[in-house]
């Protein structure tokens, strides 16, 4: 998994999105689970900036979360 950004920088993103895209974190996680399934981290990234109009920062920062949470689950 890569992340070219700072911790503070990804929050931020996050933050931004709902502003930036009209839709919450969570409804891109949604879109993300619908699509095509992608093994490798930076061909999400790809896909959410192809197919939807993200930026590379925004989309890094959605598939950066999604695999921190659903590491946090597996470890519950």
């Amino acid at each position: 998994m890569s992340l070219n950004h700072s911790e503070e920088t990804h929050r931020n993103l996050l933050a931004r999105i709902p502003q930036v895209t009209g839709r919450e974190v969570t409804e891109w996680f949604q879109v993300m689970e619908d699509g095509p399934a992608f093994g490798r981290f930076e061909d999400r990234v790809k896909w959410l900036r192809d197919e939807h109009g993200l930026s590379h920062g925004h989309a890094t920062a959605i598939v950066h979360e999604l695999h921190v949470r659903r590491a946090a689950r597996s470890f519950q």
